[in-house]
C-alpha cells in the first residue's frame, strides 16, 4: 500500500478483528521514522515546518510532484530523531508522521479509502490506552482519527497539484546537496527547488495566478525554508554517530 513504507505490518483494521484495541502512544513512537529523511508535506504545513526545514519537492514527471519536508542530508538517517525513538523536542512534526501507527488506503473488493493500522506497533494492546471500538462501533477516538486521516489526504492532494502547476510553469529545477564532513563529501540529490530566475521572471498575469491560488504563498515559504540546509549540516556535524540504515 502506498505511504506506508516504513510500517511492518500494515493491514486494514477491521471491526471484528480489532474489536478490542486500543492504543497507547509510547515514548519510542518515533522509532518508524528513524530512517525517513523526508515526509511529505500539506501546504497548510509549510510555515510552521519552514522554520525548522527545508522544504523541497520529490518526484519526477511521471510520477508527478509533492512537497515535502527534509529530515537528513544522508539516506537512511533522520536528524530529528533519536535512537530510543523520540521526535526532538520543539520541533515540528509532519502530519504524515503523526498520523502513525494509521493511515488510509485501498482495499481490493471494497469502494473508495479503508484505515489500515500496522499491528506491529507496541503500543497497539488489549488493556491500556485509548479504545478503538466501543460497543461494537468507532470510538471517539478513532472518529476524531479517521476525521485526520481524510483531512490530511485531501490536503496531501491539493499540494500535489499545486507541484503539478509549479512542474507546469517550469519553476522546478533540480538540486544536489554537497556536505563535507571527515574530509569526506557527501552528496544528497533526487529532489527539486523553485529556480529563483525563471520565479522572477513571471508575468504579472501569471503572479495574480498564482496569489489568488495560494500558490505563490507556498513558494515564497519554500524559498524561505532552504535557509535551514545549513542548519541540517550543522546538526550533521554535532551527531556524528546518528543511527544510519
Amino acid at each position: 500500500m502506498a505511504g506506508t513504507a516504513f510500517y511492518e505490518r500494515a493491514v486494514a483494521l477491521d471491526k471484528a478483528a480489532h474489536q478490542g484495541l486500543r492504543m497507547r502512544m509510547l515514548p519510542s513512537h518515533f522509532a518508524f521514522a528513524r530512517a525517513a529523511n523526508a515526509f511529505p508535506l500539506a501546504a497548510s504545513e509549510f510555515a510552521e515546518a519552514g522554520r525548522h526545514y527545508p522544504i523541497v519537492f520529490i518526484g519526477d514527471e511521471a510520477s508527478g510532484f509533492h512537497a515535502a519536508a527534509l529530515l537528513g542530508l544522508e539516506e537512511g538517517v533522520n536528524l530529528f530523531v533519536s535512537p530510543t525513538g523520540e521526535w526532538q523536542q520543539e520541533a515540528y512534526i509532519p502530519a504524515f508522521a503523526r498520523r502513525y501507527p494509521f493511515a488510509l488506503g485501498t482495499e481490493p473488493g471494497q469502494d473508495g479509502l479503508v484505515v489500515y493500522v500496522d499491528e506491529s506497533y507496541q503500543g497497539l494492546n488489549q488493556e491500556d490506552g485509548l479504545a478503538l471500538f466501543e460497543d461494537g462501533q468507532e470510538s471517539d477516538y478513532l472518529k476524531q482519527m479517521v476525521s485526520f486521516l481524510n483531512a490530511l489526504n485531501r490536503e496531501l492532494e491539493a499540494c500535489r497539484q499545486a507541484c503539478a502547476k509549479l512542474h507546469q510553469l517550469g519553476l522546478l529545477t533540480a538540486r544536489t546537496i554537497t556536505i563535507t564532513q571527515e574530509g569526506q563529501n557527501r552528496r544528497l540529490g533526487g529532489f527539486w527547488v523553485v529556480d529563483d530566475e525563471k520565479y522572477a521572471s513571471l508575468g504579472d498575469e501569471v503572479i495574480v495566478e498564482l496569489h489568488r491560488s495560494g500558490i505563490l504563498r507556498m513558494i515564497e515559504l519554500h524559498l524561505a525554508s532552504l535557509g535551514c540546509v545549513q542548519r541540517l549540516a550543522q546538526r550533521l556535524e554535532q551527531s556524528p554517530q546518528v543511527v544510519r540504515h
